[in-house]
This record gives C-alpha cells, sequence and structure tokens, in this order.
C-alpha cells in the first residue's frame, strides 16, 4: 500500500470522520425540518383556499343551521343538557333537552340569481 492510504485509515481510526458524519446528520435534519414546513405552509393554503370557495352558512348563535328554526325564531334542535358536576364544576352528566336560543343572529343567506352575459356574440 502507499503512504496515502494511511493518513484516511489513521483518521478513521482516531474518529476524524466523527465530524463529517455529524455534518451530514444536521444537514439532513435541517432539510426534513424545512421540507416538513413547507408542506404544512401548502396544507394551510389549500384549508383557506376551500375555506374561500364555499358561500357562508346562515348559522345561529347557538352554532345550529337556520334550517332548525321557526318564523318565530325559536330553535328546535335538541341539545345535551349538563345535570350533574364535580368538585371542579365539571359536568359530569347530561341529558337530553330543547335548545333555548330565541332568535337568528347570523348574515341572511343571499339567493342564487341568473343573469345572461353582458356582451354580443
Amino acid at each position: 500500500m502507499g503512504n496515502w492510504v494511511w493518513i484516511p485509515l489513521v483518521l478513521f481510526w482516531t474518529g476524524g470522520f466523527a465530524w463529517a458524519a455529524d455534518n451530514v446528520r444536521t444537514a439532513l435534519r435541517n432539510r426534513h425540518e424545512r421540507k416538513m414546513e413547507m408542506l404544512e405552509a401548502h396544507r394551510q393554503e389549500r384549508l383557506a383556499l376551500d375555506a374561500s370557495n364555499r358561500t357562508p352558512e346562515p348559522v345561529c348563535g347557538c352554532t345550529h343551521h337556520l334550517a332548525k328554526h321557526d318564523k318565530q325564531g325559536r330553535c328546535h334542535e335538541r341539545v345535551e343538557i349538563p345535570v350533574a358536576w364535580d368538585e371542579n364544576k365539571k359536568p359530569l352528566r347530561f341529558e337530553a333537552g330543547q335548545c333555548n336560543c330565541q332568535q337568528y343572529v347570523g348574515p341572511q343567506p343571499l339567493s342564487t340569481v341568473y343573469a345572461d352575459e353582458l356582451t354580443d356574440l
């Protein structure tokens, strides 16, 4: 063997390549973290686009849809009402009951309108 072969072997035996392995590990970890951040940003962007394309639903302050309310504004949805609490004031037991909201307070839904194009063909 030539004399140049002994230099890498001595470095390997004494742990001289540990800095290179550590640098590679750090670079791969940083790359993975950046990739995960990019994926999360794309996911948030998709969720925002999906939310922007949806029409607003008329929801009452009680979180029930407008279709669950009658003409007087009374809600007809059944809800769970707590009937027993523990020492930390957390509900232990629930019973079915009537939602007690009285009026719809959300935005009025817009009707769908069809209009012809204004340009001549």
